[in-house]
Parts: structure tokens; C-alpha cells; sequence
């Protein structure tokens, strides 16, 4: 079983594999898997090597859809996956004839944050990102496929993300985030490095990881998650289970075992993620709902754009974005 390495796969090995064999009888052996596109590439040279170097992995999204681009996955015997049922449509992803390749496994949200201190009051919009008054503060992700600020700019000033539709309707969206320029102090890919400028004051405001920020708050550090009124970004990670495997039953078990209700609200107690499932099938409370998710609805990431049209997207963000 493949998952994140660090707090995630310690989290699992803890709180959730124990409880799985004892429940099924089918024994895990937990892998560290590296973030990014990097455990992608292992599983497809093993795939073609006719190996399996873990049978179910968290994929991203996008290295979900290049896997499934590839046949890299298996499909999976929808009958075996009745917990599946309560899963909204996005979180059950399917090939093109129909058969399911991935199932959402959890999911985390990245809102807007501020520092308490600098600014008592909290912000309510994404457009507050754009106001001059926040000119050099923010601090948001530096790539275009983790950043999310082009579903962000189009939610928030063209009503939804169906103007990136088209090339056309992208550069649109584009031109209106390059305004935004101006209050940047740090497009960053290194989270620590974002969190400590946050918490300190010197980069006050920007986009984080809500579970992360709440941590450090209940910490006493002077920090904030706001879901904006136009949702939240909503990211995920999805099962997939590599067409080489020979573990397909036992794969299909752990996934229906993981997409009950009662483990969604374990995994947001114990790990820290969003449930898949909506709130009113867990028991989780206002405030354990609060620390994990929200109600407003959320963004959705455009996945299909950063595969189908990854290279372009890249050289535009680095055109007029990054530059």
C-alpha cells in the first residue's frame, strides 16, 4: 500500500492499517511514495517491467488521469465497491468506456490565510488578493498545477471555471491574475518556508493548507484559514490500483473499506484530511467538521487541463505569471 511518507504514512500505519487487518484479516505492508510526479514514472517503468512495487497507491489527480492516459491502472469491479456509492461524481473516476480506474481516497482544502496579528480582521473573498492594499503580502504556490489560482481567478471574477474551456478564455483568466503581481512577495514551492513567514508576519497573508494552518493555530501561533464565499480550492488524492498487481480482491477490500463513512470521519480525526463522503453520513461534530472541511461549495481543480494541455499551461504561467 502505497501513501504519502511522513505524517501521512505514519498516520495510516497508526490509525488505520491495524484496524483494516483486523477487521478483513488482509495484512498491509505500508510504502513511502514520493510526492509528485516521481512515483508516476516508478510505477509505469515497473509496469512495464511486469512488476508491482505497491499494489494500491495515492495518486494525485493529474498523475491519476496520465496513469489512466496509459492504462496504468486496473479496473475495478464496481460490485466490490458498495461504500463507493456515497461518493460524489468526482471523486469516482472512470475510463472512457466506462469502468472505474480510481476512487477518492481523501481530500484537503487550500484556502486564503492571514496573519492575526498584521491584519485582526479577516478577509472574505479571493478578490481580497487583488486589493492594493495588499501589495507585496502574499504568499501563493508557484506552479500552475498545484497553485490552482487560474480555477481560483475564474471562480472568482468570471463566474466559473467553464471560460478556461478554451485556450482563448485561459489567457483571459490569466491576464486578470498577472494584476495581482504586484502584492506577491513569494511565489513558493517550499510549504515550510511559506508557513514560517506567515507565522512570524513577514509574508501575512496568502493561500495554505487549511488542516496545516489550523494545527499551527491551535499551536498559539497567530495565523488564520478563511474559506472565501467562493469555496475553498478542493484537492484529493485517489486509489489506484497498478495493472501488474496480483492482489486485485484484496485491493478492492481496502478501498471499500476506506470509502466507509465511519472511516472518512476517522481519517479527518486522525489525520487531519476532508471527508469524501458528505458531512450529514459522518458523525463528525461542528467543530471536528470545521477543522477539516467547510460547507460553502468548493473550487475543483481543472485536471483535465493540466494533462491535456500541461505544456502549454506551463509556458504561459512562466510568460505571464512567473516572469
Amino acid at each position: 500500500m502505497g501513501t504519502y511518507g511522513g505524517y501521512f504514512q505514519d498516520s495510516f500505519d497508526k490509525h488505520i492499517y491495524p484496524e483494516f487487518t483486523k477487521a478483513t484479516g488482509i495484512e498491509v505492508e505500508s510504502i513511502s511514495e514520493p510526492t509528485g510526479s516521481a512515483w508516476l514514472v516508478q510505477l509505469q517503468a515497473a509496469a512495464r517491467a511486469g512488476q508491482a512495487p505497491a499494489d494500491v497507491s495515492m495518486m494525485t489527480q493529474t498523475a491519476a488521469t496520465k496513469g489512466a492516459n496509459d492504462k496504468l491502472w486496473m479496473p475495478l469491479d464496481s460490485s466490490k465497491l458498495e461504500n463507493t456509492s456515497a461518493l460524489p461524481e468526482h471523486f469516482v473516476r472512470k475510463y472512457d468506456d466506462g469502468s472505474i480506474y480510481a476512487i477518492g481516497a481523501l481530500s484537503w482544502y487550500i484556502t486564503l490565510v492571514t496573519n492575526t496579528e498584521v491584519y485582526p480582521e479577516a478577509p472574505t473573498s479571493w478578490k481580497d488578493m487583488w486589493d492594493p492594499k495588499y501589495k507585496d503580502t502574499l504568499g501563493l504556490l508557484a506552479k500552475v498545477d498545484n497553485s490552482f489560482l487560474l480555477e481560483v481567478t475564474a471562480t472568482t471574477w468570471f463566474g466559473g471555471t467553464e471560460i478556461m474551456d478554451t485556450e482563448e478564455g485561459i489567457l483571459k483568466v490569466m491576464d486578470k491574475l498577472a494584476e495581482l503581481k504586484d502584492n506577491v512577495r513569494l511565489w513558493y514551492r517550499d510549504e515550510g518556508q511559506f508557513q514560517q513567514a506567515l507565522e512570524s508576519g513577514e509574508i501575512p497573508m496568502g493561500q495554505y493548507y487549511h488542516d496545516v494552518t489550523g494545527l499551527a493555530a491551535a499551536d498559539g501561533q497567530p495565523v488564520r484559514s478563511t474559506f472565501p464565499q467562493e469555496g475553498g480550492i478542493l484537492d484529493s488524492g485517489s486509489w489506484c490500483l497498478i495493472k501488474t498487481s496480483k492482489m486485485k480482491e484484496q485491493a478492492e477490500t481496502f478501498i471499500n473499506y476506506m470509502s466507509q463513512t465511519d472511516i472518512q470521519a476517522k481519517l479527518a480525526r486522525k489525520v487531519g484530511t476532508a471527508p469524501t463522503v458528505p458531512r450529514e453520513l459522518t458523525d463528525l461534530t461542528d467543530e471536528e467538521f470545521a477543522a477539516v472541511s467547510s460547507d460553502i461549495k468548493p473550487i475543483i481543480p481543472r485536471y483535465d487541463l493540466y494533462n491535456s494541455k500541461g505544456d502549454w499551461l506551463n509556458q504561459k504561467w512562466a510568460e505571464l505569471i512567473a516572469s
